[in-house]
């Protein structure tokens, strides 16, 4: 059933189901054992239907001729010490600096295991080697029903399905902008031979954009005219999105961009979030994408926190030149859109960490790292939207809901 075409209410305030101590929360874990120079976090969450969700990164220290490899063995090593069956993954994104140089390994090596694969050219900071993002999804009753590899992925869970698109790039035209509305027919042709659409069924987006500083307009007036002309519009809802600085693995592309749809969902799942007294729609400055979105299921909630960066309501950078200013600043805008889902920081599951320029890494990292522990997080090197914008934050979180009326995740 397809979602209500205006913008839903607010999501309600969480449920008061009985969970277990281990139900309900997210638990963020610091794999044990693992070799030199591997760099893991985990997070777990498990509803009250038992079925567990996990995100994983995995960053290596030490530079080495076969980082893919490397990458390929740090991660199943970081897999097995969790207890996490690599057959339940069903996302994965790789970050590397040069991906027209090692994105033909690495797309060699990940392949092979399940799950949607993306790779994109964003440098981890503080790591000489490549990094990993994975998404995993564990039920001890009934196994995965899953189809699909590569850049495309499905994974059926009774009347709900869940579609990852990545890697989707139109490399055969020029410009960001004629670029970005074939990419936006690709994925419509994709989700509507799976029984979804873009207005309907899409979460989450992310576009890449390589020079985005030269490139980024070019990107945001093509969408919103595919915008338009699927009624994605300020009085219905657009998608939760992070727009950024990234280098598709082929050399030709400007744009690349991968996405998240779910198929069966019911009028009111979605709702979708904001913060006023911290930052203004995103309509108001020109550029069409919610500031997040929340999903609710039977006994879960998940929150899809887009690129999030130091921005007052009226759309002017807050502590220009700043950027522990701006990390200030982006995490009470962050903590803002939370509560509006019902969340804390506390239900983040995990984030990425986008810097203009790396020499900002050691100490955001240092500051993220205290305030919170165990948290799967990447930093990377990538100019945000605005050159003014010296870092930004986007996240998933998840916790307990109970609302039965509402498909099982």
């Amino acid at each position: 059933m397809n979602a209500t075409p205006t913008r839903p209410a607010k999501v309600r305030d969480r449920g008061d189901a009985p969970m277990s101590l281990a139900q309900g929360i997210v638990e963020r874990i610091a794999p044990q054992g693992l070799a030199e120079g591997i760099d893991a976090a985990a997070a777990r969450f498990v509803g009250a239907s038992g079925v567990e969700e996990w995100h994983v990164t995995v960053r290596l220290h030490d530079s080495a001729p076969s980082q893919a490899g490397d990458l390929l063995r740090a991660w199943h090593e970081t897999l097995e010490s969790l207890g996490i069956p690599i057959s339940s993954t069903v996302m994965k994104r790789i970050f590397c600096e040069d991906p027209a140089r090692q994105a033909g390994d690495l797309r060699d090596l990940f392949a092979a295991s399940p799950g949607a694969l993306s790779i994109i050219g964003q440098a981890p900071l503080g790591h000489a080697g490549p990094a990993l993002w994975s998404q995993h999804i564990i039920d001890s009753v009934s196994a995965l029903d899953t189809a699909g590899g590569g850049g495309c992925f499905q994974c059926q869970r009774g009347s709900i399905r869940h579609l990852w698109l990545c890697g989707m790039q139109a490399s055969w035209h020029t410009g960001a902008a004629d670029q970005t509305s074939a990419i936006l027919r690709i994925q419509d042709d994709f989700l509507r031979s799976h029984g979804m659409n873009l207005h309907d069924h899409v979460l989450r987006t992310w576009w890449f954009v390589r020079d985005i500083d030269h490139h980024y307009q070019g990107l945001v007036d093509a969408r919103r005219k595919a915008f338009d002309a699927h009624h994605l519009t300020r009085d219905t809802h657009y998608i939760a999105s992070t727009g950024i600085g990234g280098n598709p693995p082929d050399p030709a592309a400007t744009v690349m961009l991968d996405s998240y749809a779910v198929g069966g969902i019911s009028p009111g799942q979605i709702s979708y979030l904001s913060a006023p007294d911290y930052l203004g729609p995103t309509h108001h400055y020109g550029v069409t994408f919610e500031r997040a979105t929340a999903t609710s299921y039977a006994d879960r909630r998940h929150i899809f926190l887009s690129g999030t960066a130091s921005i007052d309501p009226a759309g002017r950078i807050v502590n220009p030149g700043d950027v522990i200013g701006q990390f200030t600043r982006t995490l009470e805008n962050i903590n803002a859109l939370l509560a509006d889902g019902g969340a804390s920081m506390d239900d983040l599951a995990m984030i990425l960490v986008y810097l203009r320029d790396p020499r900002d890494g050691p100490g955001i990292e240092k500051l993220l790292r205290q305030r919170f522990t165990h948290l799967p997080m990447i930093l990377l090197h990538a100019p945000v939207c605005r050159p003014g914008w010296l870092v930004e934050i986007e996240g998933i979180a998840m916790l307990a809901d109970h609302q039965p009326e509402f498909p099982a995740f």
